[in-house]
């Protein structure tokens, strides 16, 4: 017997990144952003997106959003320094922040101009051990039982996948 409900979120996620074989040279597979949607609303969090960090900034290469807010649009881009994103990277901020009002208060985190409740960010790695970007969620409120693990998984097949990509555009 499985020792899983088929119904699983990250079997769920598991199936859709590693099913689908349409990624090269580090692009996300299309099927990208309906993992977004699916994290987000498990997650119960407003926002769900992936971003690039490269030559210096973060660009939103997926989003998915709640559909009363949209304060983040893939495409858009902002100096990696400046990022929630880039400070989760380096050790600034910590993967999950079940309450960031008060660190963005105190000037410890970036002030985005809207309030952050809860925070999840966890880099996306390739093979190689190189930064891609990061898979962040976030909520308005605050959602205390937000997953982190859950993330992280999901990073780590996107990095996977990323990674598969890239060495079948190199051949």
């Amino acid at each position: 017997m499985f020792d899983y409900h088929p119904d699983d979120l990250d079997v769920t996620i598991s199936e859709m990144l590693v099913a689908t074989s349409d990624s090269a040279d580090h692009e996300l597979p299309e099927v990208v952003p309906a993992v977004l949607k699916l994290l987000r609303k498990r997650l119960g969090m407003d926002v769900a997106f992936v971003s690039q960090i490269a030559d210096g900034r973060r660009t939103f290469k997926a989003v998915d959003s709640s559909p009363d807010f949209a304060p983040v649009v893939e495409g858009m881009s902002d100096p990696a320094e400046e990022s929630w994103c880039q400070y989760v990277v380096e050790g600034r901020l910590p993967e999950k922040i079940d309450n960031a009002v008060p660190l963005v208060m105190a000037g410890q985190a970036p002030d985005p101009g809207f309030d952050i409740g809860t925070h999840l960010s966890t880099p996306v790695r390739l093979a190689d051990g190189q930064v891609y970007g990061t898979l962040c969620c976030f909520s308005r409120g605050v959602q205390k039982d937000a997953d982190i693990d859950r993330l992280r998984y999901t990073a780590n097949l996107l990095g996977e996948k990323l990674s598969e990509g890239a060495g079948e555009a190199s051949r």
